[in-house]
């Protein structure tokens, strides 16, 4: 971040000329079909690849919504493999220590439809999981997520709906591992 002084923001920016785009079929002409590879790639279940990116991922972002559709995408992190795998089907995350708004939690009460994105610092692969969630005050699995003595108080169950690897390619136009352009 810069020592500069922050820009002004304007209260309303001109709309004038804005041409939106209103319909499946207005999206599908401009975007044009997916290639089946892109397709095929969904999986409702983890395989053995997807499960050694999650050992090696310390972030993810959960995204919620709650009863009205309201959003909310919250990071979450730890120690490498701090996602934990209790199945083929099912992951749980450890609630840590933050600030306390719980906004992830109270929209999973109202809408348990959750989409995680995890990533590997210096890779460009993110793991992409969609499923419904449920939030936990206890479980077997706990002692497993213990961080210097301490167990989560909650915990985020994830059934998995789908799974797949998400293109890489706005990682790359990001540069975001490349620290000359940071």
């Amino acid at each position: 971040m810069s020592n500069a002084a922050p820009a002004a923001i304007p209260d309303a920016a001109d709309r004038s000329g804005f041409v939106e785009v209103d319909s499946h079929e207005a999206l599908r002409e401009i975007l044009g079909r997916p290639h089946q590879l892109v397709i095929d790639k969904v999986r409702q279940r983890l395989v053995a690849e997807d499960v050694e990116m999650l050992a090696h991922s310390p972030f993810c972002l959960v995204s919620t919504s709650d009863a009205h559709g309201n959003c909310d995408a919250s990071p979450r992190g730890g120690s490498p493999g701090f996602t934990h795998v209790l199945d083929s089907g099912t992951l749980a995350l450890p609630d840590r220590p933050g600030n306390r708004r719980g906004d992830s939690f109270r929209n999973v009460l109202d809408n348990p439809h959750v989409g995680l994105l995890h990533l590997v610092p210096g890779s460009t692969d993110v793991l992409r999981v969609n499923g419904r969630a449920r939030v936990l005050r206890d479980a077997p699995f706990f002692e497993e997520m213990k961080v210097k003595g301490q167990r989560p108080q909650l915990a985020l169950l994830v059934e998995i709906d789908e799974v797949y690897r998400h293109c890489p390619q706005s990682l790359r136009r990001a540069s975001l591992w490349n620290p000359e352009t940071w």
